[in-house]
């Protein structure tokens, strides 16, 4: 017989314990967890890093991944792009009346899988139940401690190369279609980016600006760098690296690539002279392997992003206006 969220797993009490021992206590498995404090006390020193995230997707299963997967790759990647090594996450689950237990049980499941491989534990966590319909929301908070000094958005100099980690849109695409019942194969790209950026420090890169490639897009997060830099970025059209599947779906929906959504993508600004061998680390990294580079930072006008067309004109790019549909995360 099928076991689903009651208002009761809520309550505070028994039910609420097995729950918590049952699902969360032996996917997320660790000694700092399983003291069942009121806070966890860890051990650390020097700068930390701290984020915090919310995740709403639907469906919470898709192709290339789920909501346990989504939410623990969200919250390292962005303590990754500070320059920060990702130590620590909690799990905040917000549960609605009617959710299949196993579904949970998946999920749980799968964000502790993804916790191990990027290497952080889940040291603490929450669950409340909700009236609904069988959905989830999941908030998280992550720590990270920088060893090597803070990377900062407004690190771009002129001469810069701009790098990204691989293709563009495959997480909106994957998400869109399963929402629109349009039968694809995409899969996202949900992915922590721990290696990629692990092997670039390691390598001596000098990183001047990264950020993960989330909502609204390429175009949205190269124009926020641009802004915070004060410089300008130059683009090729030619050399934005998309899947020929996910540019075909593009292209009978009509929109594009450069304001859809990623989930294991990162762009990397770095020094000219450095670029071929952080291309090169990039591309021996999981989850790098199609990394390139794109454009150049140069000392034009302040905050603009241009990118030059395939046809040989110049698009002045903005950040997304309005609401980027679906929700992607």
């Amino acid at each position: 017989m099928k076991q689903t969220i009651a208002m009761v797993h809520g309550s505070g009490g028994q039910a609420t314990g097995e729950l918590i021992r049952d699902v969360f206590a032996k996917a997320f498995d660790n000694k700092t967890l399983n003291l069942m404090e009121d806070s966890a006390a860890v051990p650390g020193s020097g700068t930390i890093a701290i984020t915090t995230d919310s995740f709403v997707v639907t469906p919470l299963e898709f192709a290339g991944g789920d909501i346990g997967r989504l939410c623990v790759c969200g919250t390292v990647n962005d303590l990754l792009m500070r320059g920060a090594s990702p130590k620590y996450i909690t799990c905040g689950a917000i549960l609605e009346e009617g959710l299949d237990i196993e579904v949970l049980r998946r999920v749980i499941y799968s964000m502790a899988e993804t916790a191990r491989e990027a290497g952080v534990q889940v040291v603490a966590g929450d669950t409340k139940v909700i009236e609904g319909h069988g959905g989830m929301y999941i908030n998280t908070a992550g720590v990270g401690f920088i060893e090597h000094g803070a990377v900062s958005a407004a690190g771009a100099r002129p001469g810069d190369a701009i790098l990204v980690s691989g293709t563009m849109g495959d997480h909106h695409a994957a998400i869109l279609g399963e929402r629109m019942s349009i039968e694809t194969d995409i899969k996202s790209d949900c992915a922590p980016l721990t290696e990629i950026v692990r092997n670039l420090t390691e390598g001596g890169i000098h990183l001047h600006t990264m950020r993960d490639i989330t909502r609204g897009g390429l175009a949205t997060v190269l124009k926020e760098l641009a802004e915070a830099s004060e410089r300008q970025f130059v683009i090729d059209e030619e050399l934005i690296p998309v899947t020929l599947k996910v540019r075909d779906f593009c292209g009978m929906l009509g929109l594009d690539p450069l304001y859809m959504g990623n989930e294991g993508k990162l762009a990397a600004i770095v020094p000219e002279e450095e670029a071929e061998r952080a291309l090169s680390i990039m591309q021996h990294s999981k989850y790098g392997e199609n990394a390139c580079r794109i454009g150049t930072v140069t000392d034009g006008p302040k905050g603009q992003l241009i990118m030059r067309t395939e046809i040989g004109g110049e698009r002045d790019l903005d950040i997304l206006q309005g609401e980027g549909l679906p929700r992607i995360c």
